[in-house]
């Protein structure tokens, strides 16, 4: 098999010279310098106003392609900022980039999303609800399968007997989600929707006063659970912030529960797997994540979920 190159600073350099048509006998062009959050991509920071994303094998330049795309597509229909391609194309033999604007801001993790934030996630999840799934597939956005919360339930059980005997969690907690409880909580049936499947902190732009102002990173998207996004700010910004959002959105109790769920059960045996040397993640941000997700809210004490409907 060949081997894929690994783009070097001085690659960037070139690359973004030729991009930005900066003068070969001039300066030394735009400074270019790698972004250090996160590891799944090739992506450096080119001056104050861009950021170059390089596809690192030949999967990721087939979903940068189909990235392009879905952006385009979503963008009139979320009320924040989405990177728009300056250019794009190929930096080496089928690898593709694309040379995106900066949106200014930190992240989610850098600052707290204020309640009008809280209305901005509101403004996304229904955004992402109203693209016309037919659309979204029709340019190559797949179709995930909700995953098994009871499955998943089991997992994270097992994961917090190891994490009780390291002092990081109380099995206990996880008892409230019982196994008729998980059933109560599976997808139903004709819920898909596009959904961005990556809604950690760091893909969410956030400025000092709390409002989110941006979101990064649709490489992941698919039409699945509309739980996974939840599941995905619960992480981000917390259960209350998350599940407020949601309910905004015109989520239900189910949804908003299910979403969760799936947080917390994904905490603990994300944690377990960092522990026991299976990940890699910061494990400073694994224990805030794990934090974020069992904030008790009201919502898990006053439903009963026997008494709704599954559109509930």
């Amino acid at each position: 098999m060949t081997q894929e190159p690994t783009p070097t600073a001085d690659t960037v350099r070139r690359l973004v010279r030729s991009l930005l048509k900066e003068s070969a006998a001039g300066g030394a062009g735009p400074d270019v310098r790698p972004v250090t959050e996160g590891g799944e991509h090739s992506t450096w920071w080119v001056g104050p106003r861009h950021v170059l994303r390089l596809a690192p094998d030949r999967e990721a330049a087939l979903r940068q392609r189909r990235e392009l795309r879905l952006r385009d597509l979503a963008r009139p229909l979320v009320p924040m900022g989405i990177p728009v391609s300056v250019t794009h194309g190929e930096w080496a033999p089928g690898l593709t980039y694309t040379l995106d604007t900066l949106i200014p801001g930190g992240t989610a993790e850098e600052h707290d999303v204020s309640a009008i934030g809280e209305a901005d996630l509101a403004g996304l999840l229904t955004g992402l609800r109203a693209v016309p799934v037919r659309q979204a597939e029709t340019i190559g956005v797949p179709r995930v399968a909700p995953r098994s919360l009871e499955a998943l339930r089991r997992m994270a059980v097992h994961a917090a007997e190891r994490l009780a005997a390291a002092d990081e969690f109380d099995p206990t907690r996880l008892h409230q989600l019982t196994p008729p409880g998980a059933a109560q909580l599976a997808a139903q049936p004709g819920t898909a929707v596009l959904i961005h499947h990556d809604l950690k902190g760091e893909h969410l732009v956030v400025s000092a006063d709390g409002r989110v102002r941006g979101v990064l990173d649709w490489t992941d998207a698919a039409v699945a659970d509309p739980a996974e996004d939840i599941a995905g700010l619960v992480l981000a910004v917390g259960s209350g912030a998350a599940v407020r959002a949601a309910t905004l959105a015109g989520y239900g109790a189910r949804p908003c529960l299910r979403g969760l769920w799936l947080a917390r059960c994904d905490t603990v045996i994300r944690l377990t797997d960092r522990l026991e040397g299976r990940d890699d993640s910061p494990l400073p941000l694994l224990r805030t994540q794990l934090t974020r997700a069992w904030e008790p809210i009201l919502l898990e004490r006053v439903t009963d979920l026997k008494e709704e409907g599954p559109e509930a």
